[in-house]
């Protein structure tokens, strides 16, 4: 062991890997193909299970600091009717709110703080198109576009739902199937202030969200796969007629789509690795198990499976130790949640949002599910406990070599 981590990929699962393997003292380098962190259309939503851990590092109220909305509940209007989900005010953690923050500067914030360890190494610019592998075949290594090779110890595939890593692995992928495509734009925003407003709207053949972002509005429409030709075909005036019809108050903001361009054309994939790992290598975030939209938990899901990566692989590999045996309990601890996780969007896909935008569908009234949330606050807490803290979310556990080290979370949470 010498040459240290390399981590292939600098989203949420990648960044948030690099800081805490470098804070436990392992050399690594995060390679990003990318020169910087500002794209579009990636998700934003850093919900209280992120937030928490954050607050365990010590690091909360510095990330809070970065530019954000802070959504405390969620609300629907569901065959025009007026819905209340859920109530993340009702969560038993200090974080009872999800942050809407631009991934650049989630991204960005992450990277500054893993930046504060000596043995941390961005690369931007830095695109991996494969594997290296020594005589006995396991991973040391990763290719790179300018014919380099970044040598390892150790490889963490967080190069996202098309991960170059995983098809160079030839890691076996399940796809479970994914009803949807969305199109994702934003709209100017009248108002800028007055209360975060986040909401969802289910009509018979049509879903859209809206989600506040203080002046404007990120929008999402939904349409059944494959059927983004046929949206287009039908041209922007019917488009903007559309979304007028399914939130009038959004009938002026629509005026501002004047190219198909603004409209991200987001391609829904729900599918999982039934292996994460060979010698060499462990796979991660969405490399791992693509998410779909709904709940808005890719993001969090990721971050929860780099704090298991480090709480499991972290020691070993600071030690100098072969984390070869180690990897497979990675994918143990994490296979549940996504399981849980994906088969709950998998029903929504299937009953709720597929079933919507089936033309033979009629939706008169909410669903009984929907009426109860609505009417008995409580019950709002079980959504908001499912989007905001998930299943079996993490806790930091691996080492900090810094001096004193920095952290604030308090007595250690029961594994």
């Amino acid at each position: 062991m010498g040459k240290g981590l390399v981590i292939v990929g600098g989203g949420p699962a990648g960044m948030m890997a690099g800081l805490l393997f470098a804070r436990a003292g392992v050399p690594v380098t995060v390679l990003e193909k990318h020169r910087d962190f500002l794209r579009d259309f990636r998700g934003d939503t850093v919900h209280p299970s992120t937030l928490e851990l954050f607050r365990e590092l010590g690091l909360r109220e510095a990330l809070l600091q970065r530019p954000h909305d802070r959504v405390e509940k969620l609300s629907a209007r569901v065959a025009g009717q007026r819905m209340e989900i859920a109530d993340f005010r009702r969560l038993p953690v200090d974080s009872r709110f999800i942050a809407l923050m631009p991934q650049w500067e989630f991204l960005d914030f992450v990277a500054g703080e893993a930046a504060r360890y000596p043995t941390f190494t961005l690369r931007m610019e830095a695109e991996a198109i494969g594997l290296r592998r020594d005589t006995a075949g396991r991973v040391d290594g990763v290719r790179l576009a300018d014919g380099s090779v970044a040598a390892a110890d150790f490889v963490i595939a967080a190069d996202g739902r098309r991960s170059v890593l995983r098809e160079a692995a030839k890691l076996p992928l399940e796809d479970l199937g994914a009803p949807i495509d969305v199109f994702w734009f934003r709209l100017p925003k009248a108002d800028p202030g007055g209360d975060n407003e986040t909401m969802g709207v289910f009509e018979t053949g049509r879903v859209f969200v809206q989600i506040d972002r203080g002046d404007y509005w990120q929008c999402a429409y939904v349409f059944a796969k494959g059927e983004a030709d046929a949206v287009r075909t039908r041209g922007l005036p019917a488009f903007r007629a559309e979304i007028g019809t399914l939130v009038p108050a959004l009938s002026k903001a629509a005026e501002a789509l004047t190219d198909w361009e603004q409209a991200k054309l987001l391609s829904v994939s729900l599918d999982r690795l039934t292996r994460w790992h060979m010698p060499g290598l462990l796979a991660i975030g969405d490399a791992a198990h693509a998410m779909s939209p709904a709940g808005g938990v890719g993001i969090n899901l990721a971050v929860q499976d780099a704090v298991a990566a480090a709480n499991i692989l972290a020691a070993a590999m600071a030690a100098g130790k072969d984390p070869d045996g180690l990897a497979p309990l990675v994918q143990k601890r994490r296979m549940l949640p996504v399981r849980i996780v994906q088969r709950m969007q998998k029903m929504i896909h299937d009953n709720i949002i597929g079933a919507l935008l089936d033309p033979d569908t009629r939706l008169t009234a909410p669903p009984l599910p929907v009426r109860l949330l609505d009417r008995h606050a409580m019950l709002r807490g079980i959504p908001a406990r499912l989007v905001g803290l998930g299943v079996r979310r993490e806790h930091i556990r691996s080492p900090d070599v810094s001096a004193g080290g920095r952290s604030d979370s308090g007595p250690e949470v029961p594994h």
